[in-house]
């Protein structure tokens, strides 16, 4: 199975990525190149995803069988990877995120049927609508997706309520 990975070094990636070679999937990842994680046995690809014109050189000729974006988080983001990615995967996977459910609560357990609704903080409300934007390619034009939404994650970084994602995690302390 011939897989890519857009991002696949970072906090759930890396994991993901690891696991996915040990599997014995050919993994590819289309990145920057900017992090220094080790992950033997993968295929780089280098290529900022925002350079749409770099990646269709980078990626020409290749058919996926899969292809899974970790770092799409607006749906202009999600019109670039329907645009460069339509014609050549067989399936699309979103890391979406649970944050999009709804808020406040109504009940304590979540399920499929949970709203998805969180006026507190736009980063949901940008996957919310980048959800909408797949099923709509998804029911419109028969593009396969499949949504993942992540809840408590963690590798290189466990967030805490003090700071922010890149000044100060619990393994700093």
């Amino acid at each position: 199975m011939k897989v890519l990975f857009i991002g696949g070094t970072g906090n759930i990636s890396t994991a993901v990525s690891r696991l996915a070679v040990a599997s014995g999937i050919e993994l590819y990842l289309l990145n920057r190149g900017h992090r220094k994680v080790d992950i033997p046995g993968v295929c780089e690809i280098h290529a900022d995803i925002a350079d749409t014109g770099a990646v269709r050189e980078a990626i020409r000729g290749h058919q996926w069988d899969c292809v899974a974006d970790f770092i799409a988080f607006t749906p202009d983001q999600i019109k670039r990877d329907f645009d460069l990615f339509k014609d050549n995967t067989k399936q699309y996977i979103f890391i979406s995120s649970a944050s999009i459910y709804q808020k406040p609560p109504t009940q304590h357990i979540i399920t499929e049927s949970t709203p998805l609704c969180n006026p507190y903080w736009q980063y949901s409300r940008d996957k919310i609508a980048c959800e909408e934007l797949l099923n709509t390619y998804y029911r419109e034009q028969g593009f396969p997706i499949t949504i993942v939404r992540p809840s408590h994650t963690y590798d290189t970084v466990i967030p805490t309520a003090v700071c922010g994602w890149d000044d100060y995690t619990l393994i700093d302390g």
